[in-house]
């Protein structure tokens, strides 16, 4: 594996990644001008699971998604995937974790311009040198993964919301990447369209055996899908554990959040 220059100096323990651990955030801080965002905030995921990141709107859920891929980077700390120091690298050095890492984004982001089968085929002629018959086999076979098979040649603009969330998803995993970053993958389907999608996020997690970390505030579809919950407040993680973990938490804030509960703000 590729490692940066940088890497090689030991980091201070608690800047270090987490034994074991697939991907480490440690000692994070993170400011948007005056607004903070985050202040040491420590989190780490296990290969093969899916790890969800609960927490109010604006407090950073997918400002982590994106630090992971380098589309934004801490102030200070460091962001761990498999043993490299993310935070240290290029932009040409993070071409190979963008490969391995794939995230599907809250408004599906398919480019409307293109055809179905052109956007699931968009990474692969970015990231693969595969003939245009590998490529036409691999864009049919994950859109059959994701039960849409045949809807190749339809435009984007004529898909539902459903639909358009699973050709982004068929896209995402074209590449056989290790880790799908999901940003709020269920907001604003209907409920049956909701379970669809989570049974798809936890079916393709055991078949390809993907690592998944999820931001939402869909707490059903968390509690439904997700090995571990980590709860995301007052600009650190507050609580981490399985969901029978999470849901007899004893901390206040976790319980007023998973139950909707709502409390005039503390000065």
């Amino acid at each position: 594996m590729m490692k940066h220059a940088a890497q090689q100096r030991e980091p201070p323990p608690e800047y270090a990644p987490e034994k074991g651990a697939l991907v480490s955030y440690r000692g994070i801080w993170k400011s948007f001008g005056k607004k903070k965002i985050y202040e040491g905030l420590d989190l780490s995921v296990r290969q093969g699971e899916i790890l969800t990141i609960i927490g109010g709107s604006g407090t950073g859920k997918s400002v982590m998604l994106k630090m992971l891929i380098g589309l934004l980077r801490p102030d200070h700390g460091h962001v761990w995937f498999d043993g490299q120091d993310v935070t240290e690298l290029s932009e040409k050095e993070l071409l190979p974790v963008r490969k391995r890492v794939a995230m599907v984004f809250q408004a599906s982001a398919l480019f409307d311009s293109l055809s179905v089968g052109e956007n699931v085929a968009y990474g692969l002629r970015e990231h693969l040198q595969l003939s245009e018959e590998e490529l036409k086999n691999r864009v049919a076979e994950r859109l059959e993964m994701v039960g849409l098979p045949g809807i190749e040649n339809m435009a984007p603009v004529d898909l539902s919301g459903g639909m358009r969330k699973r050709v982004a998803l068929a896209r995402a995993i074209a590449t056989d990447p290790d880790v799908v970053l999901y940003d709020e993958p269920t907001t604003g389907l209907d409920p049956i369209t909701t379970t669809r999608i989570n049974q798809l996020i936890k079916g393709l997690a055991e078949k390809l055996k993907l690592t998944s970390i999820q931001v939402t505030h869909d707490m059903p579809s968390a509690f439904a899908i997700s090995d571990r919950i980590a709860m995301l407040s007052r600009r650190r993680i507050i609580a981490v554990g399985t969901v029978d973990e999470i849901q007899a938490s004893p901390l206040e804030e976790v319980q007023d959040f998973i139950q909707g509960n709502f409390r005039e703000e503390k000065i």
